[in-house]
This record gives structure tokens, C-alpha cells and sequence, in this order.
């Protein structure tokens, strides 16, 4: 049994030491500002047309079964899609893609007008051009969360081989990687 190591001192105050600011909206669009994230796009049909929005809240869930998940306000324009589709695509976004994933966040945009590159792809599912992966996925669960549902599904088709750097979305700005 090795011996007990001494605990480490900070160097500066510690974050403790300090009262904090209670929890609130505000407080956690503050930190999170603060939390560089990845750029998503996430597409559905609806009633026969592509729609889609911006999503810095992917994330990987389990590699065996394959599950990912991401967040969406249920006031959001694309929600009753999100809601109503059994596939749904994930596209994650290079550093040359600012101007598409302003596109898509932008409320009333015509993201799929004739400057975004697309093709129905497997399940009728919205795949864009030039994207560094994209992944068709199956909706597995629909998790109520406030005002907003978190989506888990499930990979069943992709392709990881695009180019290029991802773009990351940190301090409100869409951001390329710096060396």
C-alpha cells in the first residue's frame, strides 16, 4: 500500500473561498461561455421539406450501442420536426463553415436556399456538403429537460471523412482551433 500523498495548496484564491453567485439563467450562460464547444448541425424532414438549426450540445453517450445526445428548446422552430421525425442528421461543422452555422442558428433564415449544399440522404434524412462527419440516427428517447428535451439517438449510417479543422463556438463567437 503506498502512502498517503499531502494534499495540494492553491496557488490563488480559491474558487470556494469567494460567496458565488446564486444559480440562475444568467450564471449559467456566464460559465458556459466560458466551455468552448463543438459546431452541429442537426437536420429532419418536415412534411417533406429540410429543416435544421445549430447545436453546441452534442455529445457522445455510448459507443456500444452507438447513442449520442443533444439539447433543443421545444419553443424553437424546428421542434415539432425534431419531435415528429424517427431519423434525424448530425453534421459537425469544420473551421471553413462559420457562415453556415450562423446560417442555421439564425431565426427565419432560409437555411436551405440555393448557398447551402445538400442531398436527401439515407432515411430522407437532409445531408450537407462539406461537413467534416455526418451521421444518420434513429431517435431513441425524447427526455423532458425545462423548457427543452435532450435527444438521444442512435448512429445507423455516416461517413467521418471529411476535411479540415472543427469550428468551436466559445464566448458567443463561432471560432477556428489556434496552434
Amino acid at each position: 500500500m503506498s502512502a498517503p500523498t499531502a494534499p495540494t495548496v492553491p496557488t490563488a484564491a480559491s474558487p470556494l473561498s469567494g460567496t458565488g453567485r446564486p444559480g440562475s439563467p444568467d450564471l449559467l450562460r456566464s460559465v458556459f461561455r466560458q466551455h468552448a464547444a463543438g459546431v452541429a448541425v442537426i437536420t429532419a424532414q418536415d412534411g417533406g421539406r429540410p429543416v435544421g438549426f445549430t447545436a453546441t450540445s452534442l455529445n457522445s453517450v455510448s459507443a456500444d450501442p452507438p447513442l449520442l445526445s443533444f439539447t433543443i428548446g421545444t419553443r424553437a422552430s424546428t421542434w415539432p420536426a425534431v419531435r415528429d421525425s424517427e431519423y434525424l442528421g448530425v453534421h459537425i461543422l469544420g473551421e471553413h463553415q462559420r457562415e453556415l452555422a450562423g446560417l442555421f442558428a439564425r431565426s427565419g433564415a432560409d437555411r436551405f436556399g440555393p448557398d447551402t449544399g445538400w442531398a436527401v440522404g439515407p432515411h430522407g434524412v437532409p445531408v450537407l456538403d462539406g461537413v467534416l462527419a455526418w451521421l444518420v440516427c434513429r431517435v431513441v428517447a425524447r427526455v423532458p429537460a425545462g423548457e427543452h428535451r435532450v435527444i438521444i439517438a442512435q448512429a445507423v449510417v455516416g461517413d467521418p471523412a471529411g476535411e479540415g479543422r472543427p469550428l468551436l463556438y466559445h464566448q458567443g463567437r463561432f471560432n477556428a482551433l489556434r496552434d
